[in-house]
């Protein structure tokens, strides 16, 4: 089975770098993609309340037979359970969907400033850790605005920033603020959702070719050697597969660096200041 490697989050806990994702999974073909990705040796899996299918990687993880203590599971607070005592009730609700008495991290998924709750949810996201239900805490979509205010006004420090990333997009200022804070950033969308050629790149396709790999295998590969936290989304056996053959080769610092001068400011999603 292939050996994936782990990073230490600022908290001290380990998180494997290259997990499954499952936004988008319809949640009646959630717990066979689940468990195809487990079976293929995947042990961290990132959900999300809003997904509507963390009931069917509960399933998928307690099919699987797999010890608790070999997974990492995530999963995340929506918008509309920012304010007040809203976060306590969440998490058990989660907790309950995923039939876990605990969470590995547990992420606020925007920080949806106009509703003005998210320096309230960071601080009950303190709470749940406090209380056991979430190993680790940290955000989703935050801009370094919005991780100063929370980080001033608790004194804790999120252990992970999960934000659009992929070559087109980098948010360097987002990475950069990260990496002073010690934040480690989790790149979703990391192959650009399709909504871009990003494989007929040059740079992409010179180094699949050079290295007898797939243009996704290779962006991926970039992600990781950048130490950023991947989970690649997909619903086909064969490619769940595939994105998880990525640490028999290296790219060499020049395809590294062709890679990421295809930065263009290519968002292909919303702005964090506009989910609300």
């Amino acid at each position: 089975m292939t050996t994936i490697p782990t990073l230490t989050l600022n908290d001290g806990h380990t998180i494997p770098q290259l997990g499954f994702g499952v936004f988008k999974v319809d949640p009646a073909e959630t717990e066979r993609i689940v468990s195809d990705a487990l079976e293929a040796g995947y042990r961290h899996i990132d959900t999300a309340a809003l997904y509507g299918n963390e009931e069917g990687v509960g399933r998928a993880l307690a099919a699987s037979g797999i010890p608790r203590d070999e997974l990492f599971i995530t999963t995340k607070l929506w918008n509309d359970r920012q304010a007040g005592e809203a976060p306590l009730a969440a998490i058990d609700e989660s907790l309950g969907k995923l039939g876990l008495d605990h969470v590995d991290l547990y992420l606020v998924h925007w920080p949806a400033p106009a509703n003005g709750n998210y320096v309230n949810a960071w601080e009950k996201m303190v709470q749940i850790r406090d209380a056991g239900k979430a190993t680790s805490i940290g955000v989703s979509n935050h801009l370094p605005a919005h991780l100063e205010e929370i980080i001033t006004a608790t004194g804790v420090t999120p252990a992970v920033d999960q934000i659009e990333l992929h070559p087109a997009y980098q948010q360097r200022d987002v990475t950069g603020f990260a990496a002073e804070h010690g934040i480690l950033i989790e790149a979703w969308g990391p192959l650009g959702q399709g909504k871009y050629p990003l494989f007929d790149e040059q740079p992409v396709a010179s180094a699949a070719a050079a290295h007898g790999k797939t243009p996704a295998q290779v962006v991926l590969r970039w992600h990781l050697q950048q130490g950023f936290i991947v989970f690649p989304k997909s619903t086909s056996a064969a490619r769940i597969r595939e994105n998880l053959d990525v640490f028999d080769f290296e790219l060499t610092a020049d395809e590294q660096a062709a890679i990421t001068a295809l930065e263009r400011g290519g968002r292909v999603s919303v702005h964090p200041d506009e989910v609300n």
